[in-house]
């Protein structure tokens, strides 16, 4: 790893996070029909990019230069599965109405784990558990709003 460009990306995520927190204030604080507003998902998102920068710079801090050789020629750089993904979040934006938040998170959960190496069923539990977890906590707990299934599917 190069520590300079992880100091340098931490603080860069930091200001990121700092920005939605601050962008995410001037969103309404609620919604019509939803108890959680529009405004709770930016400033979380906004949190927790921050503390996860503090905590990258924090380790990047702690750990010692490596030996020469371990430069940027000797990481290999993923570009494929970066495309992959990166493609399949496009796809998820564009499907995520006409099928609902459980089935496109699903399939888009499940390939991204398999992109990155799982098992087709380790991933598509994870997946599932996840994207039905979300749902039913967002939805029916915290009272706000997802796309739901399909009408098709009759659920």
């Amino acid at each position: 790893m190069n520590l300079t460009f992880d100091r340098i990306g931490s603080v860069c995520f930091a200001l990121i996070g700092a920005l939605f927190v601050m962008e995410s204030r001037s969103i309404s604080t609620s919604a019509y029909g939803s108890e959680v507003g529009p405004n709770i998902f930016p400033l979380g998102l906004g949190i927790l990019l921050i503390l996860l920068s503090l905590r990258l710079f924090w380790e990047s801090l702690r750990r010692q230069p490596q030996a020469s050789g371990t430069g940027a020629a000797a990481v290999a750089l993923h570009y494929k599965r970066f495309l992959l993904i990166l493609a399949a979040t496009l796809l998820y934006v564009f499907i995520l109405e006409s099928l609902g938040y459980v089935i496109a998170t699903f399939l888009f959960l499940t390939f991204a784990f398999r992109v990155m190496g799982s098992g087709i069923v380790k991933a598509a539990v994870v997946a599932l558990v996840f994207a039905a977890g979300v749902y039913y906590v967002y939805v029916h707990l915290l009272q706000g709003t997802l796309p739901p299934f399909p009408a098709w599917l009759g659920v």
